[in-house]
C-alpha cells in the first residue's frame, strides 16, 4: 500500500473515531434522548442537544468556507461533492421516510453505528434493519429508477 493510501484510511479514521466519540459524548447515540428532543409538541421537549446542533454549524460552516477555497482536499485530486442539485420527488420522499424513521425510533444512520458500541438490542436492531434497507434500496429499487 503507498503512503497516500495509508494516510487517507487514517485520516478516515481518526475522522469516524472524533465523530463517533462526539456522538457518544453529547448523548445523541440515546434514542430516548433523540425523541425527547424531537418531540417539541409534548410539553416534555428536552432541548439539550440544541448545543450538538450548534457545535455541528461551528465545524460545518468554517469546514465549507475553507472547502471553497481550496482547489482540491489535502489527500485527494478532487472534492466528492454531491452532483445533482435539484429537489425532486424521490429526495422529498426519501427525506419524508428518513425524518419519519428518525423520529419513531430516535436513531439515524451515524448515531446507530456509533451506539452499536453500548451494545443496546434496539441499537441492533435498527442497524439490521437499516442495512437491508440499504441491499434491498441497492439490489431493487435502485435498478429500477436508473
Amino acid at each position: 500500500m503507498n503512503r497516500i493510501v495509508i494516510l487517507r484510511i487514517s485520516a478516515s479514521l481518526l475522522a469516524g473515531i472524533i465523530f463517533g466519540f462526539g456522538l457518544s459524548v453529547s448523548g445523541m447515540i440515546d434514542p430516548a434522548r433523540v425523541r425527547g428532543f424531537l418531540d417539541v409538541a409534548s410539553g416534555n421537549w428536552d432541548p439539550s442537544l440544541i448545543f450538538v446542533l450548534g457545535g455541528a454549524l461551528a465545524v460545518a460552516i468554517p469546514g465549507i468556507a475553507l472547502q471553497r477555497t481550496l482547489g482540491r482536499p489535502f489527500l485527494d485530486d478532487r472534492f466528492h461533492l454531491p452532483e445533482r442539485k435539484e429537489v425532486d420527488r424521490r429526495l422529498v420522499i426519501g427525506s419524508a421516510i428518513f425524518g419519519t424513521g428518525w423520529g419513531l425510533a430516535g436513531l439515524c444512520p451515524g448515531p446507530a453505528i456509533a451506539g452499536l458500541s453500548i451494545g443496546l438490542a434496539p441499537v441492533f436492531l435498527f442497524t439490521a434493519a437499516m442495512a437491508a434497507g440499504m441491499l434491498i434500496h441497492d439490489r431493487f429499487v435502485a435498478s429500477v429508477t436508473k
